[in-house]
């Protein structure tokens, strides 16, 4: 058994369950607990194998339930030093269950192999994850301004993916937000547009890529139906099965087997 679940995504707060049989890892808690908790009970994930959350990168909407559920379930909340210093008042007192990692370098979670990479995103140490168990792996790549030959070689050969496909171009342009805020979504330390992850998809397409899982989408600057039509038209015109999904900011996805 290897699953995953987005329990959340968007600007609002995000929030993954990846699980094998004995081992789940909560990555990213910027949802509140009790919505977390109310995930994990719909799709029928005991508390008890939660072994660890860990933290992709400080900003509120990736941490704000992070110390609370490590000193709920007693287990590790597993961040990088960098990242800890940018977000330490937020986690509260959490210094009997911090486990530092570093970027670039791989360590197991019960029977998980964890291998983060760095991102591109304007934060001090922002990296995404490619998780492995039994001869599976998922690829997690949210928060990129922009997809680097380590991000594309980190994602190859992945049997699923989430993946941003946070805002069309259009909307964005000609939408409510500020010019500098605008800048900054479509910067390389922003977040991918709706063409950037069929960009990235691209590059990485295989024939094993089973499930692909599109997240963090913007609710201003995107819509549903809109990201999800402009990755089906790629993978109909490359003849692809892989199977699409939404994640969705209030609403969690079925458990998918990975």
């Amino acid at each position: 058994m290897f699953q995953t679940s987005v329990l959340a995504s968007g600007s609002k707060g995000n929030c993954i369950l990846v699980r094998s049989k004995n081992t789940g890892i909560i990555i990213d808690a910027g949802i509140s607990l009790k919505r977390i908790w109310a995930a994990l009970e719909d799709l029928k994930v005991p508390r008890s194998i939660i072994k660890a959350v860990l933290i992709s990168h400080e900003h509120s909407d990736h941490t704000r339930s992070a110390g609370a559920l490590a000193r709920s379930l007693k287990i590790p909340l597993m961040i990088t030093a960098d990242t800890y210093t940018y977000c330490a008042h937020r986690l509260g007192k959490v210094q009997d269950w911090i486990h530092y990692f570093e970027t670039g370098i791989e360590f197991l979670v019960g029977d998980i192999l964890v291998r983060p990479f760095r991102s591109s995103h304007d934060a001090a140490d922002p990296c995404n994850f490619r998780l492995e168990h039994d001869e599976r792996s998922l690829g997690i790549a949210l928060d990129l301004g922009y997809f680097s030959k380590l991000t594309i070689l980190r994602l190859q050969s992945v049997h699923s993916l989430i993946l941003e496909s946070n805002h069309d171009l259009k909307m964005l342009m000609e939408g409510p937000y500020e010019p500098n805020l605008k800048l900054r979504v479509r910067s390389e330390h922003g977040h991918l547009s709706n063409e950037q992850a069929v960009g990235l998809i691209s590059q990485v397409m295989h024939p094993g890529l089973k499930n692909l899982v599109l997240a963090h989408l913007s609710e201003t600057n995107n819509h549903p139906d809109l990201a999800h039509n402009v990755m089906n038209d790629y993978l109909q015109s490359i003849r692809s099965d892989t199977n699409l999904i939404m994640a969705d900011q209030y609403c969690h996805t079925p458990l998918v087997d990975i």
